[in-house]
């Protein structure tokens, strides 16, 4: 038992070593190809920390346990939204643009509505197969080829993004800035390989089932990466990959991860998931919007209330599982 603890903080230091050289990397980048840090945001950084998610739903699937497969996108996107970018408001409040929520933000609520409705309109057992991967795949393409071509040739024209280029990007190799993305990713994966698997024996070990391990546990594990890239990108005063990251992150992981997952054999989606968690899902993708109307502002108040949200969350969770007992839902 004590080798899975070690393996759980072996994981973590890895995490946050790889995402801060993703980031560092990433951005350079962004600036030497003259796009906005939020394109590089909504999908490299988005897509390279999702990685942990698709090899986890993926492997998860072929062995069938679709608690887990499902169970780590659904729980991943609560995670991202609630917890994350909460976190990261609670560090530096981030304003909320239009072209930030009102173009990404619609995409992840199209996703997931997306998601819902074909669960919903499935007959006798639940599930994603391979006509609605398919599917899957075709829409997140089409968001990608759109927000590209709004994004291109956009630049951070802030005196932050400047020093930023002159000091990172005219100084050394691009080749350094593709290899720090490289290294990062690599680092992302091992290190949530490592925390997830010591994760999910800690919670194994103390009687906790697999979907519940697949909404928390697994979530959260691989929603790391995600975490410490937001974190750091925020003390590092680039809020937009901070938010990009996250809105990216929650649309991939519906349609690129269970749209790879079901066409390799469809995944069933458990029922418990449709009757509440894909809800919560929702109603957190909803809740990016909030700051639109009141300031377009994500401050601080809004990261606790956030924060909060998924304290609620995993407490219904845990007391629905068994695991606590809270006397205001009843037994």
């Amino acid at each position: 038992m004590v080798e899975n603890y070690v393996l759980l903080v072996a994981g973590f230091a890895l995490l946050i070593l790889g995402a801060e050289a993703l980031v560092h990397g990433a951005v350079a980048v962004a600036t030497r190809l003259r796009v906005s840090p939020l394109l590089i945001g909504v999908t490299v950084v988005a897509y390279g920390t999702s990685t942990p998610e698709l090899l986890v739903s993926v492997n998860a699937s072929l062995s069938g346990n679709f608690g887990i497969a499902v169970g780590n996108v659904v729980g991943s996107n609560i995670f991202n939204i609630l917890f994350i970018l909460g976190l990261t408001s609670l560090i530096t409040p981030i304003n909320a643009s239009v072209r930030a929520v009102g173009r990404d933000g619609l995409f992840a609520l199209a996703a997931a509505g997306l998601f819902i409705w074909v669960v919903q309109r499935s007959q006798a057992v639940p599930a994603v197969g391979f006509n609605e991967g398919v599917l899957f795949l075709s829409v997140l393409l089409a968001m990608i080829l759109f927000t590209y071509g709004q994004e291109r040739g956009r630049v951070e024209a802030s005196d932050d993004a400047s020093r930023f280029a002159k000091s990172e990007v005219l100084t050394h190799s691009p080749l350094i800035d593709l290899g720090l993305i490289a290294v990062g990713f690599g680092l992302l994966i091992v290190g949530a390989d490592m925390l997830v698997h010591s994760s999910v024996a800690i919670a194994r070990a103390n009687g906790v089932s697999e979907a519940v391990i697949g909404l928390t546990v697994v979530a959260a594990g691989t929603s790391l990466p995600e975490l410490v890239t937001s974190v750091v990108a925020a003390l590092r005063r680039k809020p937009d990959i901070a938010l990009g990251n996250i809105v990216g992150s929650n649309i991939y992981n519906i349609l690129a991860i269970l749209g790879v997952a079901s066409l390799i054999n469809p995944v069933q989606v458990d029922r418990e998931i449709i009757r509440v968690d894909m809800w919560v899902m929702l109603a957190a993708t909803v809740a990016l919007f909030l700051p639109m109307l009141v300031g377009r502002r994500m401050g601080r108040s809004y990261g606790l209330f956030l924060l909060l949200g998924y304290g609620a969350y995993l407490a219904y969770l845990f007391h629905n599982a068994g695991v606590i007992h809270l006397p205001m839902l009843g037994r």
